[in-house]
């Protein structure tokens, strides 16, 4: 019995030194209240970003693997972007926390990289589903249906457009103007609203329209004539290609979905659920 308490013993002791040894050489900060081991300060950014680091990562790693950039393509946006920021270059690295030009020559790249996935997210359909001609409407919007059905009666019965705009539309924007929208194009508004409005025959008012921001009354006011496919079919593409790198939503998706195809195996216990919601 003594001599199993002192091989234990012995045992801690070693353990004791060890640990301690391994922390003198191994700390990163020392207070007077005690010192921060790196190991300690690993695990702490381990559990608090890791997982949010291992996922930029592998999105990084998959970016770089599907869709090259040239250093050309990077050169390139540097100098686009050094022209377009003038003196105020070296503040706009400093405020992106980006040390050196080769830093953001990296972030570039990543950016470029990422905005190839969105592009190439546009197919044939997508652009014959937007070949549409662009609109020109006025619209009053006000925050209930009561009130949106009783100014629809006011139209019905001959009352100005741009005076009842005027006095009850709750766009700032357009409130003014007589409720004159600038023109757009699909895609360019909320669903429901640019639904109703490609219904509307020129001169033709819509019954109230709900959406996110409240009831719309729509004039379209003229429907541009519509080019050949074959000459608007780029145009098409680069609006739509606009608009979702521009898409925060749209960016989630397209992150979702490179990560989805990349069969991704994790061997670390603590950061094995990282991918999890993939599976959903």
């Amino acid at each position: 019995m003594k001599r199993k308490k002192l091989v234990i013993g012995s045992i801690l002791m070693g353990m004791t030194l060890s640990l301690s040894a391994c922390g003198s050489s191994d700390n990163i900060v020392t207070t007077k209240s005690g010192s921060i081991s790196e190991s300690d300060f690993n695990k702490k950014l381990k559990e608090n970003y890791g997982k949010q680091n291992l996922s930029e990562m592998v999105v990084e790693k998959v970016l770089d693997d599907k869709y090259k950039v040239t250093d050309e393509e990077v050169t390139k946006q540097l100098k686009e972007l050094k022209d377009k920021m003038g003196d105020n270059f070296n503040t706009y690295m400093e405020s992106n926390g980006v040390k050196n030009e080769d830093q953001l020559k990296e972030k570039l790249k990543l950016t470029f990289a990422f905005e190839k996935a969105i592009k190439a997210t546009v197919t044939e359909k997508d652009i014959k589903d937007h070949y549409k001609p662009k609109l020109q409407v006025s619209h009053i919007l006000v925050k209930d249906e009561k009130t949106a059905k009783e100014i629809k009666e006011k139209l019905n019965s001959g009352e100005d457009f741009a005076a009842l705009a005027k006095q009850y539309s709750e766009d700032p924007g357009s409130k003014e103007k007589g409720g004159e929208l600038s023109e757009f194009g699909p895609g360019m508004m909320v669903k429901e609203f640019e639904d109703a409005a490609y219904k509307l025959e020129v001169g033709q008012l819509s019954e109230p329209v709900k959406s996110s921001f409240g009831y719309h009354i729509i004039k379209l006011t003229d429907k541009k004539e519509l080019k050949p496919y074959e000459e608007e079919k780029e145009n098409i593409r680069k609006e739509l290609e606009q608009q979702r790198i521009q898409d925060p939503q749209f960016h989630q998706q397209v992150t979702r979905d490179l990560l989805k195809n990349a069969d991704i195996k994790v061997s670390d216990k603590d950061l094995k659920d990282t991918f999890k919601e993939l599976e959903k």
